[in-house]
């Protein structure tokens, strides 16, 4: 994982928390009962905690940087777990609904189904997910360090599929801070 998440909280705070995550989190938060219980894997700085939160739901953080879980917790005022996706140990969570929303996009394309495997053990029976990721190839790293490995949809599709993992919903939508990339979004719910 980058460590520029680690070093440059406060810049990535600044990058993104003011981006409005209605338009890919609605599809998720209209699907859920008042009150749910949902937990954001890789929360940032919290923003999509306390939009989810504004709306009605419980809220719960997970985040690998000491730096944004600090702020996420100052901002969505909720309970942030300060720890590393790839090891914690989901199975002690029972959760409603699990927010991805670009958690995944720097875990290799080998690992990526595994890692997914490994969080949705958090979710109740019955319970489903928001994934987000970038639309493309390969991977591409960018100017801060970090490298993001993309995905086509069919290539997602079918490694959901073949996993167990059935797909409620998909949406592509262009990036909201301009970039031109697309971020291709799934609900999706463990069989």
């Amino acid at each position: 994982m980058p460590d520029y998440y680690h070093n440059n909280p406060q810049t990535y705070h600044q990058n993104t928390f003011s981006i409005d995550p209605a338009p890919f989190l609605t599809p998720l938060a209209d699907r859920l009962p008042d009150g749910s219980l949902v937990l954001d894997v890789g929360c940032g700085s919290g923003r999509d905690l306390c939009w989810m939160k504004s709306k009605g739901f419980r809220v719960l953080g997970l985040e690998r940087s000491p730096g944004l879980a600090e702020i996420a917790r100052r901002h969505a005022e909720c309970r942030v777990i300060q720890a590393d996706f790839e090891q914690f140990d989901f199975s002690t969570l029972s959760v409603d609904a699990i927010l991805l929303i670009g958690a995944l996009v720097h875990i290799p394309h080998p690992r990526l189904m595994g890692t997914l495997k490994r969080i949705l053990p958090a979710l109740k029976d019955g319970g489903i997910a928001l994934l987000t990721i970038k639309e493309g190839a390969g991977q591409r790293p960018d100017a801060n360090g970090r490298t993001f490995y993309l995905w086509r949809h069919e290539d997602i599709q079918r490694a959901l599929t073949e996993n167990g993992i059935a797909v409620h919903r998909f949406l592509k939508q262009d990036s909201a801070l301009g970039t031109g990339e697309a971020w291709l979004t799934y609900i999706v719910e463990p069989r």
